[in-house]
């Protein structure tokens, strides 16, 4: 996990797509989608809301 720290405003690691031809947003949610499986498939029960917003990258509400 982790990769969703940082993101920039682009479709992250897709800088040299067409955009012509591809929608960098669908690819962000995509991308998203695939940090959340991706928690998801290491844990053994349900995501807590803190484990869930790691793996989309957010601050937890305790340390705004």
């Amino acid at each position: 996990m982790g990769v969703g720290c940082g993101r920039k405003d682009d479709a992250v690691g897709h800088d040299d797509l067409d955009s012509r031809v591809h929608d960098r947003v669908a690819l962000d949610e995509i991308a998203l989608y695939a940090e959340v499986l991706e928690a998801v498939n290491i844990t053994e029960n349900r995501l807590t809301l803190e484990e869930l917003d790691n793996a989309l990258g957010l601050r937890t509400s305790a340390s705004r």
